[in-house]
């Protein structure tokens, strides 16, 4: 018992790897270079979400996706409203 107890206090005790002093530690190039690529990253991904949702509206106006919007469903996206009707506005079928 006493010697996994030495063991186990023994390392806490007296650190192998001392911290390294102020002066040691400096920032690097790839620290700055990952960072900028990550804006890079974000940015391209801002712009390509972009083309889709107006591709996506131009689909909509042309009316791929089964219905025509009103001029109501129009008013109602524009001050970010929409889908607040309980009337469905896609075509009957009986």
């Amino acid at each position: 018992m006493n010697a996994l107890t030495l063991m186990t206090l023994l390392p806490l005790s007296n650190p192998l790897d001392p911290a390294p002093e102020v002066d040691d530690v400096t920032a690097g190039w790839v620290g700055v270079l990952v960072i900028v690529l990550m804006f890079v990253a974000v940015g391209l991904l801002g712009w390509s979400m972009a083309r889709q949702l107006r591709k996506t509206r131009v689909a909509r106006e042309a009316g791929v996706y089964g219905d025509q919007p009103t001029p109501a469903d129009e008013h109602q996206q524009d001050d970010g409203s929409a889908g607040a009707s309980a009337e469905p506005t896609g075509p009957k079928t009986d």
